[in-house]
């Protein structure tokens, strides 16, 4: 009634080529250290990366700076 084997959370998939991982996997949450490999040059060459919205080139801030929309609501100008 107490197996340890059924107190261990479920194997998760490689997350490289998808096979089964070894609760106890040395190269965890890899198969294998050359799935472990591929992941670390797909960080290297940039591919795991968040997209950013970069400002035109042109852009300066400080014009932008009080001269919104709706800004000076409140502030007695007319």
């Amino acid at each position: 009634m107490n197996d340890p084997a059924s107190a261990l959370p479920p194997a998760r998939p490689c997350p490289i080529c998808g096979k089964a991982v070894e609760t106890a996997a040395k190269h965890k949450p890899f198969c294998s250290p050359r799935c472990a490999t591929l992941d670390l040059g797909k960080w290297l060459k940039g591919d795991y990366a968040i997209p950013a919205v970069e400002p035109p080139d042109d852009f300066d801030p400080e014009a932008e700076d009080g001269e919104g929309e709706g800004r000076g609501e409140g502030r007695g100008e007319r």
